[in-house]
């Protein structure tokens, strides 16, 4: 006990005690710090201080007080200044702070990534990366998977190899089976040890990150394993943002240039793959590089989902503006709140406005309960629907429909059918079915419909079986489509399971 306190009956003043002890180390922050007391004070003020210098001057000369607050602004304008030489003597508060430092690896390494992206560039992405793996004690190196799925392309960045960098093939890789699987697979040789881990932003499958540890038994390691996925949904965050104002990404993706048409398609499309809790929903565009009148979009609430898929008239730039019309006027009526009904007539009323008359496009809308699985959908003069259910054969959904839009809306039906857990519905364009080989066989819908019954069995997620099954629609028609395919893949399932 306090001896003054004990030889007056009083209690002890431990108030007074933590801001003697919070004035001591202040004093001797401030002494390590190599401030002079003005140069103190300016930094004290420009966060915000009140004393005024005189105070604050007395103060760290033990003359004088000040409260609480002015005293913890003055010990975080010491700690500032101490972090900027690195030290590690810190100056004591009056009350417990949250610690505004990062101290564990994981933790640090996710702050390193937040604070490298902000204000930075796509090319800088890898470098950014760098620093946060550093964090974790390990190196990284950015893969992003091509637009046509089929190979893995390491990000170049300022300072780094300038030699053409090696793809990696998706179908024939380690890392390409950390892709397609979305699983971390180890490596244990040649090279130094790795681990791949696919690279997401939420459903979507972006690529891998290679990363290299010092010890095999590392690759092993349940815990470097989990922070090296967090570390890989943050930063598939900051791809899908970064790639929105810049070319890096892209150029990494994009090996081929695109036509006029398909870029103007392309800046439209939404990611390519999304999911909301029981829902994923995934497209493929083919050819990637001159695709023209193809087009898809949709958009996932917590109780709906609608989607369209659309095939303009034509081949050309004319195609490519028409279906981006089609596409607008969809998103302006859904964005009001609009119905089936009302969003097709919109799409019909533009094509007709804009284009006097003279163009037309096919489409499917539809949307989705996710709550209770029932759908309702609308086709335009366009290839029918298919419902994959239970792994078996395909139904054709043949309940609603209307004229080609473009050409007058007259009778309209809305087609409905209840899903069951885990049913797929299957979007697409007639470049799929209509796809034919040498020998003018077309791949068809019962083809299509047996290649969805494996890959269902398989265990394959949407947005692989939408790879592959684009990835057999070009090896039917001899490697190079004579249309454009397009496929939307979406599956459902109860609201109280969660999809892997």
């Amino acid at each position: 006990m306090n001896e003054d306190h004990a030889a007056h009956g009083r209690p002890p003043d431990h108030a007074a005690d933590r801001a003697a002890e919070q004035q001591r180390s202040l004093v001797q922050a401030w002494q390590r710090a190599e401030l002079s007391t003005e140069e103190l004070w300016l930094r004290y003020f420009g966060l915000g201080g009140e004393a005024g210098f005189l105070d604050v001057d007395a103060y760290v000369h033990g003359l004088g007080g000040l409260a609480p607050l002015e005293r913890d602004v003055l010990a975080h304008a010491v700690n500032e200044r101490l972090d900027e030489l690195a030290w590690s003597h810190r100056a004591g508060y009056s009350r417990p702070y949250r610690d505004s430092t990062p101290r564990s690896e994981p933790f640090a390494a996710l702050v390193r990534l937040l604070e490298g992206g902000e204000l930075a560039p796509p090319d800088r992405l890898p470098a950014v990366a760098g620093a946060a793996a550093k964090a974790l004690g390990v190196t990284i190196t950015v893969h992003l998977v091509d637009y046509e799925q089929r190979l893995l392309r390491p990000m170049a960045f300022p300072g780094g190899p300038t030699g053409p960098a090696e793809a990696l093939e998706v179908d024939t890789t380690l890392a390409g089976r950390a892709y397609q699987q979305v699983r971390i697979f180890p490596a244990e040789g040649p090279g130094a040890p790795r681990l791949w881990v696919p690279l997401v932003d939420g459903a979507e499958r972006l690529g891998v990150l290679e990363v290299e540890v010092d010890d095999v038994a590392d690759l092993h390691d349940p815990g470097l394993r989990t922070q090296c996925r967090w570390l890989s949904m943050l930063l598939g965050h900051l791809v899908t943002l970064l790639s929105q104002y810049g070319d890096g990404v892209d150029r990494t993706r994009r090996p081929e240039k695109r036509t006029v048409d398909a870029e103007l398609i392309w800046s439209l499309l939404p990611p390519l793959t999304a999911g909301v809790d029981s829902f994923v929903v995934s497209g493929v565009l083919e050819p990637r590089h001159s695709v023209s009148g193809d087009a898809f979009d949709y958009a996932l609430s917590e109780t709906t989902a609608t989607l369209v898929v659309l095939d303009a008239d034509g081949r050309d730039v004319r195609s490519g503006l028409v279906a981006a019309a089609a596409l607008s006027a969809h998103r302006s009526a859904r964005h009001a709140g609009l119905g089936l009904v009302e969003q097709a007539r919109a799409m019909d009323e533009t094509l007709r406005r804009q284009f006097d008359g003279d163009v037309s496009a096919t489409a499917v809308l539809a949307e989705l309960d996710l709550v209770t699985g029932r759908l309702s959908y609308l086709n335009a003069g366009h290839p029918r629907p298919l419902l994959l259910r239970g792994g078996q054969g395909g139904l054709p959904l043949a309940g609603g429909g209307c004229r080609p839009l473009g050409r007058g809306l007259d009778e309209v039906t809305v087609g409905e059918e209840v899903l069951q857990p885990d049913d797929w519905l299957v979007l697409y364009t007639d470049g799929v079915t209509g796809a034919s080989d040498a020998g003018g066989a077309p791949f068809g819908e019962p083809r299509l419909v047996d290649f969805l019954r494996r890959e269902a069995a398989a265990g394959n997620p949407p947005p692989e079986t939408a790879r592959r099954l684009v990835k057999a629609v070009l090896a039917h028609q001899g490697g190079a489509l004579r249309d454009d395919a397009t496929v939307l893949l979406a599956r459902w399932a109860h609201p109280d399971r969660i999809l892997p």
